[in-house]
């Protein structure tokens, strides 16, 4: 009989796990290059036509398109924000201003003296996600500013208002509202309803702007396209972690060894799922990780290679040389190779197949893979199996 692991409760991550990546003081408003991949701005187009989910159609110029990207840049260089950051950051401007920096020439005269697409008259509100000075968002020139309104809205710990009032990374578990209700949690609106009608817009823009800037060729020679985003290994709420990255005393000769991935239980058969685009680079068995399934990326324009171990035979669902995508179903949690119940032990190496792992949560973390919780590590671990 196969021995399945108890899950524990899930609690979320208090915070981003690093710091504020500093943000480039200029970009070329024809080509903005983001920190994490999944963020990655491309040429901006001079316009694109979008659908509200009401039906609506709008029509987005170059200039707006260029404030949106100035959303993404910042957000790709924010630990914790991801694309689903990106996108509420989207909806929010969208529905504020239509992705225009607006002056408020009769609550504030001196914001006409600024760059601006245009005059708003919301109370004393100003610029692409209408924050008001009154409200300690910032002063006249801080808001007049797109790239520090985008820093405002994201917020964290190295936001410019240190979470008063709170940017979306001060919303404990944003990243499991629905994305209207996230946007609404920043921007306190008498209107709380009207950030969900721009969410298709929002994803269009994302698709549009982040076309994979980057290619590298796999171990097979066969191109890997720049991932469009990142997911965590697991759906939320299935699994605990058992067992972190790092040194440890081995569980069965109790001497010291490096431990270079992190195991999280789950019930066998749960759903593994790609931490992002890419191509499958060996799916088999392989010595003590069992069934094993390697994937490699391009993330931020640098080759990424994706581990997932422990599966059965028939729990492996991919072959090599396929494509997949971020979140797809790859495979099921199993048991197999050097482990004593079903869990995923999952590696990042950065550089590739042959390069070093990294702290995987870490990673995941960094680059805002969606769908992340935390977990307390305990003690069961990659543990040689016992016959079934």
């Amino acid at each position: 009989m196969k021995r399945l692991i108890g899950f524990l409760g899930i609690i979320l991550l208090a915070g981003p796990l690093l710091g504020l990546m500093g943000v480039a003081a200029l970009m070329n408003p024809a080509e903005i290059s983001c920190g994490w991949g999944s963020l990655a701005v491309g040429r901006i187009p001079d316009s694109l036509t979008a659908h509200t989910r009401d039906g609506g159609s709008i029509s987005l110029n170059r200039q707006q398109l260029t404030h949106a990207a100035t959303i993404l840049a910042v957000g790709g260089q924010l630990p914790g924000v991801g694309r689903q950051g990106a996108l509420i950051a989207l909806m929010a401007a969208l529905t504020e201003s239509t992705l225009r920096m607006l002056t408020n020439p009769t609550a504030h005269p001196e914001s006409a003296s600024y760059p601006n697409d245009g005059v708003g008259s919301d109370h004393d509100s100003l610029g692409l996600f209408q924050m008001r000075s009154a409200s300690g968002w910032g002063t006249v020139a801080d808001l007049m500013d797109p790239e520090y309104q985008a820093r405002a809205f994201f917020g964290g710990p190295s936001g410019p208002n240190a979470g008063s009032p709170r940017g979306l990374l001060d919303v404990d578990g944003w990243q499991f509202i629905d994305p209207g209700e996230a946007a609404q949690a920043v921007e306190v609106s008498a209107y709380p309803d009207r950030y969900q009608n721009y969410q298709p817009v929002a994803e269009a823009i994302i698709t549009a702007l982040t076309q994979p800037t980057s290619t590298k060729p796999s171990a097979a020679g066969v191109t890997v396209q720049e991932t469009s985003r990142i997911v965590f290994p697991l759906p939320a709420g299935t699994y605990t972690g058992t067992d972190s990255f790092g040194w440890r005393t081995d569980p069965v000769t109790g001497a010291q060894a490096f431990h270079a991935g992190s195991d999280l239980a789950a019930p066998a058969g749960t759903p593994i799922l790609a931490v992002a685009d890419g191509i499958v680079g060996f799916a088999g068995q392989r010595g003590s990780y069992g069934g094993l399934i390697v994937i490699e990326h391009t993330v931020a324009g640098g080759p990424v290679a994706s581990y997932y171990a422990h599966m059965y035979d028939d729990g492996i669902l991919v072959a090599v040389g396929e494509r997949v995508a971020a979140g797809q179903h790859i495979g099921d949690v199993g048991s197999a190779g050097k482990s004593t119940g079903p869990h995923l032990h999952v590696e990042i190496h950065p550089g590739g197949e042959r390069e070093p792992a990294v702290n995987a949560m870490e990673w995941l973390a960094e680059h805002g893979a969606a769908g992340l919780a935390g977990a307390e590590a305990g003690s069961t671990g990659c543990r040689p199996g016992k016959a079934a």
